[in-house]
């Protein structure tokens, strides 16, 4: 993406001020509130991945949408054991309010995580935030002013667009392959945009087992990105909260081991050990990890003491990483079936073959909209994310994410043959009509229901 595109981030804004003057003086009585948000409401909208979750969560509908992982061989007995012995010894601590930096113990145990990144960092680099979610919505905020730049690869995460667009930040997507971002592409658009004049505040990248694409960012390719970003005085937010979950070796040196001072690494226990207890963090250069403690004091006093022990105790007490050996095993197997489902049902398309993680991107016959074809699908029983979601400049109409992480391997091949049945009749009305004609959405839309959570 060269500068000149970049600059019409401006413009975009100029349309999006005169289209949300336009709604205040005709919306009012809708909501009479309209003139009073700040303008950075303006720009929010719905996540198409959360909008999908009321009707993929139907029972009858095969999800192969939401990237929730599965937790049904986590130890419950155990875990409920575990919760009951906290509370009945640690009360006190368990139910009060903690630190805004989080607890020692727990951030010392995340030093020793983030050793198999090979990452060798000092617990009071460490911030606990609420899940890695709150950590990228925190380095944005100390980082981003409007109209600023965040170069992110083409796809992003969706989850990362949504926060960059609640700072008004500009996003600048650079390309992707099979080996992750492309060094020189990253390069000539760090380039082009110094020449325009245009402030790049940082690289965001997931370099193990992308969110969407699916791949991983070569070990050839880590210090080259590194030295790139290094040369043009851009910041690295590395968001990893997949990188434990390779299926067939330990991670790579993550980019956070490369460059301690030019890089900020993001981690989770959400997908190798569970979500619900909404603890992640952040391991940033001490000056930048200050800020990121104050602005979460401001945000929310202290991230949750209950979530914070329970994952420590586990930690502590339990073979944690024996668990994310069965996870890989597990999520091989269901990697495995989605990748036989689309080689017999699907060969038309292609698609990314992941090495861990949750995700494959598939690349649909050319003709065909993703997001166009999405009512049709879930009228036949099968969801997928769109690739629109994962881009901030409207590309990804010929791309879906499909998420294994979640389905039996029985319901992922399901779930591939009615998506490619859906696929098939899509192609026979683009070949008879040009273009697919699409009824109007149906009253229970997919766009519309609202979700406890973003994946």
């Amino acid at each position: 993406m060269n500068a000149p595109g970049a600059q019409a981030g401006h413009g975009e804004h100029s349309r999006r001020d005169a289209a949300a003057a336009a709604a205040g003086a005709a919306g009012t009585r809708l909501d009479p509130w309209f003139s009073s948000y700040a303008e950075r409401a303006h720009g929010m909208r719905a996540s198409e991945v959360r909008s999908l979750f009321a009707v993929a969560n139907r029972p009858e509908v095969v999800s192969l949408a939401g990237g929730m992982p599965n937790i049904d061989g986590l130890p419950l007995d155990f875990l409920a054991e575990m919760t009951a012995k906290l509370l009945r010894d640690r009360g006190p601590k368990v139910l009060q309010y903690g630190g805004g930096q989080g607890e020692e113990e727990l951030r010392e145990q995340i030093v020793d995580v983030m050793r198999y990144d090979h990452v060798h960092a000092h617990p009071d680099d460490v911030i606990v935030t609420t899940g890695s979610q709150q950590a990228l919505d925190l380095v944005t905020e100390i980082f981003v002013d409007p109209g600023d730049v965040v170069v992110a690869e083409a796809p992003s995460y969706v989850g990362a667009l949504g926060v960059f667009r609640a700072y008004q930040a500009d996003v600048v997507h650079v390309a992707m392959d099979d080996d992750g971002l492309v060094p020189e592409e990253l390069d000539r658009t760090l380039t082009e945009l110094k020449r325009a004049g245009r402030t790049v505040k940082f690289l965001y990248t997931v370099p193990n087992y992308h969110n969407p694409a699916g791949v991983t960012l070569s070990l050839e390719r880590r210090p080259q990105i590194v030295e790139i970003c290094r040369r043009h005085h851009v910041l690295v937010l590395e968001d990893n909260p997949y990188g434990l979950l390779g299926f067939d070796a330990d991670p790579m040196p993550s980019l956070k081991s490369l460059d301690d001072d030019g890089v900020v690494y993001l981690g989770s226990f959400s997908k190798t050990f569970a979500p619900g207890y909404r603890v992640g963090w952040a391991l940033a250069p001490h000056a930048v990890r200050e800020k990121l403690v104050l602005a979460s004091e401001a945000a929310i006093l202290s991230p949750t003491m209950m979530g914070q022990l329970s994952v420590s105790t586990y930690l502590s007490s339990y073979d944690w990483y024996g668990q994310v050996k069965s996870y890989r095993a597990m999520y091989r197997e269901r990697r495995d079936a989605m990748m036989a489902a689309l080689g017999e049902f699907l060969p038309e398309a292609s698609w990314t073959v992941p090495e861990g993680g949750f995700y494959t991107w598939v690349k649909l016959p050319e003709g065909l909209d993703a997001q166009a074809m999405l009512p049709r699908a879930v009228t036949n029983l099968v969801a997928y994310v769109s690739g629109t979601a994962f881009y901030a400049d409207g590309q990804g109409h010929d791309h879906m994410r499909l998420s294994f992480c979640y389905p039996t391997p029985e319901r992922i091949r399901e779930g591939v043959r009615r998506l490619a049945d859906v696929v098939r009749a899509e192609a026979d009305l683009v070949t008879m009509f040009g273009t697919a004609p699409h009824p109007p959405r149906p009253e229970e839309s997919v766009v519309d229901f609202p979700s406890p959570d973003q994946v």
